[in-house]
């Protein structure tokens, strides 16, 4: 049932101000699998960056819709029975020319974008993985894996511990592979939304020099289980449709297929 808004309101959080969009969002996580465009994990990921800003829309002081912009996306999501319409009426001030996608909350006059996002799903069970826990001490290490496996990214040390001390910190758990010799191979950030809800793969990454051994899959498989120890209920993980090594990688480690999602798309857009 749709709730009319009769004092909608939005505000600009600052990384340190995010503690009530977080909490609104564990509660809007359902037990199988993500809704929307966000999920916690994918605040707490956002949060490394120095000029993370998180939109927060209330109706009546309750929160309504927790919302950022990823570069050109505005992706969100909205609480159950909110009122889609007067969200995409005032997030119009948000998509401003360039900023042409929605993920999550569906705009009026726009299109479906062509690219689509692909949702799995894993259930818990027993699972064996030589992973271990990112720590200050092999934090190091983390961030150079994720600098190999995605080439041009910025990340570092710096925004690890930025991440890290954010007001999502504590929801996240972080597996470090390495291969016979040492070497670091593979990494897996896993995020927590609460016991009895799903929790979420974000980022996942393996060393361009160490891809083909399995070492993502046992990244992978740990930090599923190290969320199911906190209680989980399942683990998703989102990943463009047309990555198909990434969906071999997690259908190697046992998820499944649950759904497409497809953005909303300025007309005239992709």
């Amino acid at each position: 049932m749709i709730r009319p808004m009769t004092s909608l309101a939005r505000f600009r959080l600052t990384a340190a101000e995010t503690g009530p969009a977080l909490r609104a969002l564990c509660e809007w996580t359902p037990p199988d699998a993500p809704v929307g465009g966000l999920h916690p994990g994918d605040v707490g990921w956002y949060l490394r960056l120095d000029d993370a800003a998180v939109h927060l829309w209330t109706d009546g002081g309750t929160p309504a819709a927790v919302g950022f912009l990823d570069g050109p996306v505005l992706r969100v999501t909205t609480a159950p029975g909110a009122d889609l319409a007067a969200l995409a009426e005032d997030a119009e001030a948000l998509l401003v020319d360039g900023n042409d996608s929605s993920d999550g909350l569906p705009v009026p006059g726009w299109d479906r974008a062509e690219d689509s996002w692909t949702v799995l799903s894993w259930t818990p069970r027993e699972v064996s993985s030589r992973a271990v826990q990112v720590t200050e001490a092999n934090a190091a290490d983390r961030v150079m894996v994720h600098r190999s496996a995605w080439p041009g990214s910025t990340f570092t040390l710096d925004r690890w511990h930025a991440m890290k001390g954010s007001p999502a910190g504590a929801l996240a758990v972080e597996t470090l592979v390495r291969t016979p010799a040492g070497e670091p191979a593979a990494t897996a950030t896993g995020w927590f939304a609460g016991v009895g809800r799903c929790g979420l793969l974000e980022p996942v990454g393996t060393h361009a020099d160490h891809r083909g051994h399995g070492y993502g899959r046992h990244a992978v498989l740990g930090a599923c289980a190290a969320l199911v120890d906190r209680g989980a209920s399942a683990v998703a993980v989102v990943t463009p449709s047309s990555l198909a090594p990434a969906v071999a990688l997690y259908r190697s480690a046992g998820f499944t297929l649950l759904r497409e999602n497809r953005d909303w798309v300025r007309p005239g857009g992709t």
